[in-house]
């Protein structure tokens, strides 16, 4: 209960907050593309990739593999910069499967993102299925030096729906992987995503409550986009499935933060895809509005991260 106090006009522990209160200051990401793919991609264990899957594997907003990892850096500072005074930064390698690759190219790149000196935090998105032996011993590695954060793309714990998005992997593997990763003193931050198709209000909150009982560190909650170009496109225009309103996606994600569990860290709140891209739901082009909304919410209802969870 004391936590909430900590956490101000925030009705969650957000990343924010997690970040002010352990370097003492607010720090910024940098997106990274490390130039590799994924192995549901390129037929380890599938093609085409997850069903929602952009062209350029989630990573639409991530810096370009054709610059070094210190051009990439060099590139998003600037940018930042030009938008508000920034000194600290989060290396966040986000496209595609950014372990999936020979253990000494990705220590070449990691290594060269946390030798900057401003460069706080290591991050790297991957699945829980590229995680051997010799990549868990280089984060580990790494961990001495900086901080290592690890997010893994759960989306679902629901087997019916993680087959039909084409996830790859059964929920074992997702366990083991936390539990390698924790052992290694590693923080996880785990991707769901919210009102994937044939999932109804309880079967979301089914995952919430088992990421609680989930050694995790934090969370990344997102609304399922429907971008051109993707299978999971193709099969909305055969037949259009439901997608929320602005106002039952808050809802629900009121409901998410309301039961989790207090110690985790919320990274996200919602999405924004690329605009041109985005078919559907259009009203999430409009972040800083949902966000805004999403704060108005929370405050009017007097939800708080877990005050359901405590009952």
């Amino acid at each position: 209960m004391g936590e909430r106090k900590r956490w101000g006009e925030q009705r969650y522990r957000s990343l924010d907050y997690e970040l002010k209160e352990t370097f003492g200051e607010k720090i910024y990401k940098i997106t990274l593309n490390g130039g590799m793919t994924c192995p549901n991609r390129d037929g380890r264990c599938g093609f085409g990739g997850c069903i929602f899957c952009s062209a350029k594997g989630s990573g639409d907003f991530a810096g370009s593999p054709s610059l070094s990892i210190e051009e990439q850096l060099a590139r998003g500072k600037e940018a930042l910069s030009k938008k508000r005074p920034v000194r600290s930064y989060i290396a966040y390698f986000q496209a595609f499967t950014n372990t999936y690759a020979p253990v000494d190219y990705l220590e070449d790149i990691f290594i060269r993102a946390i030798q900057d000196p401003d460069v706080k935090v290591l991050s790297v998105a991957t699945r829980p299925d590229c995680l051997g032996e010799d990549v868990l011993s280089l984060l580990e590695r790494l961990n001495r030096i900086k901080p290592v954060w690890v997010e893994l793309g759960l989306q679902t714990i629901h087997p019916r729906t993680a087959e039909y998005i084409r996830r790859g992997y059964p929920l074992e593997v997702f366990d083991r992987a936390v539990s390698d990763l924790r052992r290694a003193g590693i923080r996880v931050i785990v991707h769901i995503i919210l009102f994937l198709p044939g999932e109804n209000e309880d079967m979301m909150m089914e995952t919430i409550d088992y990421l609680n009982r989930t050694d995790i560190q934090g969370i990344k909650l997102q609304l399922l986009h429907i971008l051109q170009g993707t299978d999971l496109a193709a099969d909305y225009a055969k037949s259009p499935f439901y997608t929320p309103d602005m106002e039952t996606y808050i809802r629900v994600l009121g409901r998410c933060i309301s039961r989790l569990r207090p110690d985790i860290s919320v990274h996200r709140l919602t999405g924004d895809g690329p605009k041109d891209l985005l078919i559907a739901p259009l009203w999430t082009g409009a972040k800083r509005t949902v966000l805004n909304r999403i704060q108005q919410y929370l405050k009017e209802n007097d939800i708080w991260q877990g005050k359901e969870y405590y009952g």
